[in-house]
């Protein structure tokens, strides 16, 4: 009997607590439904979201450059992470201020968007999946009637992948080279990459393998085609090796 009079006890203080949690999610229901388009009237609000984004992008550039990791970093994944800590950290964000102004309602959307897009999609690297959260809380706050926070994220946004992306990092494996002429192709081809204006991050050198590794960041007025075609063109014919392109 004690176990039973027990649950019922908890059974009527979850139902009290739960009815009295109900107004004040309808309330923000009503609030998140008439913010519509005068949302973009609420300089306050807009100002605020957008310094809370700026502190997020600086805060996470503070770590994701961190001296200790840069100097680490060897791999593409691993040079070009910092990028993607930047991106979540605006995510979580934009996630902070749609909840922290619209309460419940957000909490739960946002919690059926992040389990299909962990679960349903597939993709092959995080900024990738950076770029797909982002965009989708933008669509979100679209079809929840906030364009002043899409139209405002979306622009933030888009000049950070801006100023993220401004340099594309590259890894180039130079194969087949002859044994022999490896050292001397290393820095032909090092030479010619610095020459279009390419900052070299990491080299790497595999006799056994016969071939040289770079990673390197292109400058913004060279493109990938443009630059495979110097590449093809003006390496003398005996230093030349096959090339094998990953692009971040």
């Amino acid at each position: 009997m004690k176990k039973i009079w027990l649950a019922c006890s908890l059974l009527l203080s979850s139902s009290k607590a739960w009815s009295q949690q109900l107004p004040d999610f309808e309330v923000q229901t009503t609030e998140l439904m008439v913010q519509g388009w005068t949302g973009f009237t609420d300089y306050e609000f807009l100002v605020n979201s957008f310094l809370t984004l700026t502190l997020a992008t600086i805060l996470g550039a503070i770590i994701a450059y961190h001296p200790r990791f840069t100097r680490s970093a060897d791999t593409l994944e691993e040079l070009e992470a910092p990028k993607v800590f930047i991106l979540y950290a605006v995510i979580g964000a934009l996630i902070g201020i749609m909840v922290v102004k619209y309460g419940l309602v957000i909490g739960f959307v946002l919690f059926g968007i992040g389990g299909l897009i962990r679960f349903r999609t597939v993709l092959r690297s995080a900024h990738l999946t950076g770029n797909v959260i982002f965009v989708t809380l933008i669509g979100l706050s679209s079809g929840l009637e906030l364009p002043h926070v899409a139209v405002l994220a979306t622009a933030f946004g888009f000049v950070l992948i801006y100023i993220l992306h401004a340099r594309v990092t590259y890894r180039i494996d130079v194969r087949a080279l002859p044994r022999a002429v490896i050292a001397e192709a290393a820095l032909a081809y090092r030479a010619l990459l610095e020459e279009q204006g390419c900052r070299i991050i990491n080299e790497k050198k595999n006799p056994a393998k016969e071939r040289v590794a770079f990673i390197f960041r292109a400058s913004p007025d060279i493109s990938r085609s443009q630059l495979a075609e110097v590449l093809d063109t003006q390496i003398d014919s005996s230093l030349k090796g096959s090339l094998d392109w990953e692009i971040d």
